[in-house]
């Protein structure tokens, strides 16, 4: 047994994700019967990635912030962009699909229990409200953007502290960033639980009707990641961008996928931050922020089923309109976080740009509903990826500037 455990840790995590998504496939056929004892994996796995994830970020900004040295430079502004960039471009590349293969959808009821926002104001109130929240509510909530802030004015306060409480602080860090690397390790098991429970709950099949849709979703997404993302990377760090991005897709984009939640995957990207080699200052707080307001996958959603409510109701929209929905999704997908049900709840105020009528937007969230084992899932993976490879091509960019040779590494492996 000890030598089969031995030969299960020499293997590469994603190697053993990938036997426990096998698995988990393949108990859902086997025994469905068994959905409240193996399902109970991925419900605790996810559930301990929840736990840690706002104490660690807490943690770890306050920690880089108050040990962080006057004139030490931090690429926050180049990733900031980036994230804009990025979810405004795909805010673009959604709009652009629904115009080549536009959708009709069979307005369906069951959303009628959430209240969307009432417009971009809404919206932008609620993240300001985040901002000033209680810091222990934040904890308790994950409010990222409470917790970002009371853990940079926190680090502020304490950089004239003395070094003895600076280092109290980072031991706390440290510790907490261990404790992630426990609960990543069990990351095979509870994926298995998290795709038995998929298949075994909801199967394939009841998601034929809407595959027209989800094609467009899907594809929006995949051509963002394999293609736009790609350019950004490219056009920073001037060498093939492919490397970083499959890393990122595979090391960050798997376990998001499953989990479904970006919050859950702010260990698994740190942890692929540091295996990167890039600085914990930055990331440490470019990683929760990202969680917040870099959106691609929930501008796209937002573009894509909004444009599919237009098409159903047989309304024209122009260029001009076109072009405006795109900034619209992006706006509201950066405020995505504060809003209760994430991005499928901002598509009534996207769709008010259209005049479609409240009922009508909530018929559409609740297709979203329908399709959001799959649309949720991808835009996940989306979302979390793309934090780390913009904070990556970002520090890399600087790295090419001083002429440091950029290596992308090898399972377990660090950058020299």
């Amino acid at each position: 047994m000890s030598k089969l455990l031995k030969q299960w840790n020499q293997l590469s995590l994603v190697k053993r994700i990938i036997i426990g998504l096998i698995v988990g496939i393949i108990l859902a056929n086997i025994v469905p019967e068994g959905a409240k004892s193996i399902s109970i994996f991925g419900s605790l796995f996810v559930g301990a990635l929840k736990a840690v994830a706002p104490i660690l970020v807490f943690f770890l900004v306050m920690s880089a912030i108050a040990q962080h040295k006057s004139g030490q430079k931090t690429n926050m502004k180049s990733i900031i962009v980036l994230y804009l960039l990025g979810t405004f471009s795909a805010g673009l590349i959604a709009v652009i699909a629904s115009f080549m293969f536009p959708v009709k959808l069979t307005l369906v009821a069951g959303a009628e229990n959430f209240s969307p926002p009432g417009g971009v104001v809404e919206v932008l109130r609620s993240l300001l409200m985040n901002i000033v929240d209680n810091p222990v509510k934040a904890l308790y909530n994950a409010n990222y953007i409470g917790i970002l802030t009371w853990a940079l004015l926190l680090g502020l306060a304490l950089k004239k502290a003395p070094e003895t409480t600076k280092t109290m602080i980072s031991n706390f860090s440290d510790a907490l960033s261990q404790i992630v690397k426990w609960v990543i390790n069990f990351a095979p098991l509870g994926i298995m639980g998290l795709v038995f429970n998929t298949v075994a709950a909801h199967g394939m099949e009841s998601l034929l009707d809407y595959g027209h849709l989800l094609a467009v979703l899907v594809g929006a997404m995949f051509f963002m990641a394999l293609v736009v993302n790609p350019i950004i990377t490219y056009v920073m760090i001037r060498q093939n961008p492919y490397p970083l991005v499959l890393k990122c897709l595979k090391d960050s984009g798997i376990t998001a996928f499953f989990t479904r939640s970006s919050a859950a995957n702010i260990p698994v990207n740190m942890t692929l931050c540091e295996k990167l080699g890039l600085d914990k200052d930055t990331y440490s707080v470019s990683i929760p922020l990202g969680a917040t307001v870099n959106m691609a996958g929930a501008a796209i959603t937002i573009s894509v089923l909004t444009l599919a409510a237009v098409n159903t109701l047989n309304i024209e929209v122009d260029i001009a309109t076109a072009l405006i929905l795109s900034v619209l999704s992006a706006v509201s997908a950066c405020g995505a976080s504060g809003v209760a049900g994430g991005s499928l709840l901002l598509i009534p105020l996207a769709c008010s740009l259209f005049g479609i009528p409240n009922d009508v937007a909530m018929q559409v969230v609740g297709v979203g509903f329908v399709v959001g084992v799959i649309q949720d899932s991808c835009e996940t993976a989306l979302n979390s990826s793309t934090d780390v490879l913009f904070t990556a091509v970002s520090e890399f960019a600087e790295w090419r500037k001083k002429g440091k040779k950029i290596i992308i590494p090898k399972e377990n492996k660090k950058v020299a």
